[in-house]
């Protein structure tokens, strides 16, 4: 199993943020199709203020991007992604194009 850890931020209104939510209670089964064709395994999101924060735990064939690539050519998820962009910004240090930024682990402990 593989572990990615993401960042992102939203508009900075309470009713933008209460829709990207309320969409969120009922994501489209296409979308949940296609994080399990690219060996997603599991997936959460958790928000404080405007800041997202995704854990997404997968398969050890998974690719990042392999997934973008066919995302990329799927046209539900281009309009999910077209939706969500409307409530969410980039961080300022994101890639031209780039949403969700993978951040990087600094410190991990089991017993």
């Amino acid at each position: 199993m593989k572990r990615y850890c993401f960042a992102l931020d939203l508009q900075p209104d309470p009713e933008s943020i209460r829709a990207y939510e309320k969409h969120h209670e009922a994501v489209w089964p296409e979308i949940l199709q296609t994080f399990e064709q690219a060996g997603i395994s599991a997936m959460e999101i958790y928000r404080i203020e405007e800041r997202l924060f995704m854990i997404m735990d997968t398969e050890d064939h998974f690719s990042l991007e392999e997934k973008a690539f066919h995302d990329a050519q799927n046209p539900f998820v281009q309009k999910w992604e077209s939706l969500m962009w409307e409530y969410q910004v980039a961080l300022p240090t994101a890639k031209p194009n780039e949403k969700w930024v993978l951040m990087r682990p600094i410190f991990h402990w089991k017993a």
